[in-house]
């Protein structure tokens, strides 16, 4: 069964919203399962848990068939990202634009020259698609490895 991740802010903010209507509709269309995941980071007070993410998922899009809502706590959003990605084995993980400049910063501070596309090649195993909040995705900006 084909496997779609998306993370999300919570609250949901508009791009969060956008970026999740668009996962949904892809795992419509791939009919796959769909994880919507959320980071606690450690060095905040406020903890979001299973229940409240749900709710507001359901509260914006009703209710998601096949869907699993997943919380993790970590220092680093990205890594834990990163990390839920390749637990869930992911086919498809869709983020929104704001997500993938965070990606770029802070890949920047890992290496000298960061090209995203290979970085997220050599890490994941998965297709990459990346929302804009007003525009269309720009899907297919794969980022599937060829047998890592």
């Amino acid at each position: 069964m084909p496997q779609v991740v998306v993370p999300v802010r919570y609250p949901l903010s508009e791009n969060s919203r956008a970026t999740l209507a668009e996962a949904i509709q892809i795992a419509d269309a791939e009919d796959a399962d769909l994880t919507v995941l959320h980071v606690n980071l450690y060095q905040n007070s406020h903890h979001v848990d299973r229940t409240e993410l749900k709710r507001a998922v359901e509260q914006s899009f009703g209710h998601v068939p096949r869907t699993r809502y997943v919380v993790r706590s970590g220092m680093l959003v990205e890594e834990t990202i990163l990390d839920e990605v390749a637990a869930q084995d992911a086919d498809i993980v869709v983020i929104g634009s704001k997500q993938a400049s965070r990606w770029r910063q802070m890949i920047r501070r890992l290496v000298d020259d960061p090209d995203v596309e290979q970085f997220l090649r050599e890490e994941l195993d998965c297709e990459i698609v990346t929302v804009e909040p007003d525009a269309q995705s720009n899907r297919h900006s794969s980022a599937r490895s060829s047998g890592s």
